[in-house]
């Protein structure tokens, strides 16, 4: 005996599936920035350096200088020079006083009266090194600086978003079917 036989035959569903991704815009405006920078607070005090030159001396030994002290020079060297022969003086007669004691004390002052003393030879610088003084006391610079700070202004802008909702669209591309039928039933 003959069993009927089936046949079946299936069509498998399709679904198609279509999508739109989201899209999201993003702009950030550039913030607007001021910045400014005063200027520092400079004080500047100075004291000036101060140079003194003394060259009295120098003068002085070129014998090229105001009346009064040419003439308290000579006054001195005078002074000097009456002292000097009052000492001589003084000592020659305290010699005659003792002629008795022997020698010739008479004949050696008056050789000692009688010639000049012999200059001394020898190169003299006038004026001499070093007479004229110098003396300089240094000047002082104080500088203050007082440093201002910046001044900065910052204005910020949010960003800008602009948002799209991105979609899913699902739709049967083919619908699933089953055929089943009987094959060789009465043969």
């Amino acid at each position: 005996m003959k069993l009927p036989k089936l046949h079946m035959e299936s069509v498998m569903g399709r679904i198609g599936i279509r999508q739109i991704p989201a899209k999201l815009y993003i702009r950030q405006p550039h913030a607007k920035l001021s910045i400014q920078q005063p200027k520092a607070e400079m004080r500047i005090t100075r004291t000036p350096g101060k140079l003194s030159i003394d060259q009295s001396q120098a003068w002085e030994e070129r014998y090229l200088m105001n009346t009064m002290r040419l003439t308290e020079i000579n006054v001195a060297e005078a002074r000097k020079a009456l002292l000097e022969g009052i000492a001589r003086r003084a000592e020659q007669g305290s010699q005659l006083v003792k002629i008795e004691q022997g020698g010739n004390v008479i004949a050696e002052q008056a050789r000692e009266n009688g010639s000049r003393k012999l200059a001394n030879i020898g190169i003299k610088y006038v004026p001499s090194p070093f007479s004229v003084k110098i003396d300089y006391v240094p000047g002082e610079l104080n500088i203050d600086i007082e440093p201002q700070k910046p001044i900065i202004e910052v204005e910020t802008y949010k960003p800008e978003m602009n948002f799209e909702r991105g979609t899913v669209e699902i739709t049967m591309e083919q619908y699933p079917h089953l055929d089943i039928y009987v094959v060789d039933l009465y043969a």
